[in-house]
């Protein structure tokens, strides 16, 4: 096919070819949420982290984050963590969730999201589309966990 195509005909694919496999993927960032940058080390041998000790255990941490982070122990060596304010609602004075056992709960609309996934499992306002919670790094190195974006 290619040697009875005259040779512009192919430096034109080519570049087509290009152009499209180097375009950016498309991702589907959250307007509400603006991207920070922070470092932040717990030591879960404080008593202050003894309910991510156990499985399902969680601890919000206020001083990091948009509105604080989620830290989640998924299965007692995996952790998840997930900004606490709520992903489908403009930020106000109660954008952000509360936690009731393995679920983040929306304060202004109830909506609920799952902490082992982020995904929204509960939608108390009907729109269309539908942001999951931001998660951000999570690594664990003997008792301390380093959460990081």
């Amino acid at each position: 096919m290619f040697k009875t195509m005259p040779l512009y005909k192919l430096v034109i694919i080519y570049v087509l070819l290009i152009f499209v496999n180097c375009q950016k993927n498309s991702i589907n960032k959250n307007p509400y949420i603006p991207d920070l940058k922070f470092d932040y080390d717990i030591n879960l041998n404080l008593p202050e982290y003894d309910n991510l000790k156990f499985v399902g255990g969680t601890k919000i941490i206020d001083r990091i984050g948009y509105k604080g982070v989620i830290v989640f122990n998924l299965n007692g060596n995996n952790f998840l963590a997930w900004e606490a304010s709520c992903p489908n609602e403009i930020p106000s004075n109660c954008s952000k969730t509360k936690i009731e056992g393995v679920i983040a709960v929306c304060e202004c609309n109830e909506n609920k999201y799952s902490l082992a996934t982020g995904q929204i499992i509960l939608d108390k306002t009907s729109t269309k589309k539908y942001f999951p919670l931001v998660n951000y790094g999570i690594i664990k190195t003997g008792n301390i966990l380093k959460i990081s974006n």
